[in-house]
């Protein structure tokens, strides 16, 4: 890397403002013999017109007082007033403006400098350094604030990156806009996928940066950096030999991430710490990632411990479940469900522990370890309900569970529903008319009495679904608004369970922010019963 070895006092372009031609080439030639590039104007206007068209402009002006068209402190005004060129540094120059009252206004109205002529070669040059050496100073003074405003506002948008993908499209934006420059980043994700984005900036009107990420195999993605000679990079990156690689990782067992950009881009050491300092936090952030990833697939396995392995398989009823976790979450859920074979019936239920904790998942499987003994026990869904209220009581105080039980008898075509605040589980006929079933009593949890269960005649082919808050409910939408379209939604789901399944999942796509239960029970014609009163 090349660094400049004292850019305070590398040759500048400067602007002489003089009506006299001998004036101008006596300032111009000295100037021009301390190394600095001049471009010359008669009057303001002339020096004005040069200021709005030259790209890259002067540095600084050296403007005479007398001028014919206008003072010199008017010209410092103009220029001093217009966003464009307010930092530009001006020296007024005078023969005949000479008194401290001269002066004086000069530098009140934006000189910043003011040398009386004849004026010796060294005091111009030392002056001309001087000015130069504050404005280049402020610059990059003014520069450097801005660049770590990017940095910080890049360094917060990488950890709010909600995957690699937008990880990397955000590392690629944030060095491109800190370095003014077209770049590359490439990372490595929590998968093993290697990503690459890079931006182009367009041209024409409106140009703006595009950004764009694509999947590169290699090897080994775990241990090394794909070969960046090979890569889709944007010419303005230049060949490999004229681009400069920042690497960065957390661990030296991790995929490195890396920016990469035109080696004349990164010239001073603020470019080499910015550059380094926006790499290291990518990879900090990447880290990040990995780390919920791998929380997530372990909250994932845990949670689906504590569902049931299998569900019962009887003539009376052919049952369909489905369990998504919150995608938003690395914290386990208390959303379950249950299905047990008992000698009256089919004992179904969903339920939701309130809280995402590994405290709520633990009352989650007490309560369903206990609702299938309860079950088996032969206890009605309503004494179902109490006997687990006293459970949650002694053994979590605090807790609290909404809990739908349904009892489908083997005998009859009646089906118990017990539910202490649960949403109302939707039954649906063979003639497709739907209804809820809304009677519940409290919460578990809060140790108050659970009604008898509500004793519903249900026909073969009728369809039952029983669903958590997290398929329906969303922000800022009323509840019996969810409730609505979930029932639009079943009119038109097949009386098959598992395509019923399918098919709520499809039309009301959950938003990730809350686990998903759901369970889906067709009823089917009574069985004969066998010997000893089972079903056949």
């Amino acid at each position: 890397m090349n660094h400049q070895p004292d850019p305070d006092h590398a040759p500048a372009h400067i602007l002489v403002v003089d009506d006299l031609p001998t004036n101008r080439y006596v300032l111009s030639t000295t100037l021009r013999r301390g190394g600095h590039h001049v471009t010359e104007a008669e009057d303001a206007t002339r020096a004005l017109e040069l200021l709005d068209g030259l790209c890259p402009g002067p540095e600084i002006a050296i403007i005479d007082v007398g001028l014919p068209d206008m003072t010199g402190f008017e010209v410092c005004e103009r220029i001093k007033s217009n966003p464009a060129t307010a930092a530009l540094p001006v020296i007024n120059i005078s023969a005949s403006a000479i008194s401290v009252h001269d002066r004086a206004q000069g530098l009140y109205r934006g000189a910043d400098a003011y040398l009386v002529e004849p004026v010796a070669p060294d005091e111009l040059l030392a002056t001309v350094t001087a000015t130069l050496r504050y404005a280049r100073a402020r610059r990059r003074a003014e520069l450097l604030a801005e660049r770590l405003h990017l940095l910080n506002r890049t360094t917060l948008a990488m950890y709010s990156a909600a995957d690699a993908q937008k990880l990397v499209k955000v590392t690629a934006e944030g060095a491109a806009a800190v370095l003014r420059c077209d770049v590359a980043a490439l990372l490595t994700t929590p998968q093993g996928t290697p990503l690459i984005a890079h931006t182009r900036r367009e041209r024409g009107p409106g140009a703006h940066t595009v950004t764009t990420a694509l999947p590169h195999r290699t090897g080994d993605a775990d241990a090394e950096l794909p070969d960046l000679g090979l890569l889709p990079l944007p010419p303005a990156l230049g060949e490999p030999a004229l681009r400069r690689t920042v690497i960065g990782r957390t661990r030296a067992d991790r995929p490195p991430v890396a920016i990469v950009a035109p080696v004349d881009a990164v010239t001073t050491l603020d470019d080499e710490q910015l550059l380094t300092q926006l790499t290291q936090a990518s990879a900090l952030a990447l880290e990040a990632l990995r780390s919920y990833s791998e929380e997530h697939a372990l909250a994932l396995t845990l949670q689906r411990s504590f569902l049931p392995e299998r569900l019962p398989e009887t003539a009376r009823a052919d049952l369909a479940v489905r369990y998504l976790p919150a995608s938003e979450r690395t914290e386990i859920g208390g959303d379950f469900y249950e299905a047990i074979s008992t000698a009256d019936g089919l004992v179904v239920a969903v339920g939701d522990v309130a809280g995402h904790s590994l405290d709520a998942a633990m009352v989650m499987g007490q309560v369903r370890h206990a609702l299938r003994a309860y079950a088996v026990e032969g206890h009605a869904p309503e004494a179902i309900l109490d006997r687990l209220d006293h459970l949650i009581t002694s053994v979590a105080p605090g807790a609290t569970v909404t809990l739908c039980v349904l009892l489908i008898e083997f005998d009859t075509h009646v089906v118990q529903v017990a539910n202490a605040g649960h949403l109302p589980p939707l039954l649906r006929s063979p003639d497709g008319t739907t209804r809820y079933v809304r009677e519940h009593g409290p919460l578990l949890g809060l140790g108050l009495p659970h009604p008898p269960a509500r004793r519903v005649t249900m026909a073969p082919g009728s369809l039952v679904v029983l669903v958590t808050d997290g398929l329906i409910e969303r922000r800022h939408e009323d509840l019996e608004r969810s409730l609505e379209r979930l029932e639009a939604v079943v009119r038109d789901a097949s009386a098959d369970p598992e395509k019923a399944c399918a098919h709520l999942l499809q039309g009301l796509t959950p938003d990730g922010s809350d686990d998903v239960a759901l369970m889906a029970v067709r009823l089917n014609p009574l069985a004969p019963r066998g010997p000893g009163g089972a079903p056949a």
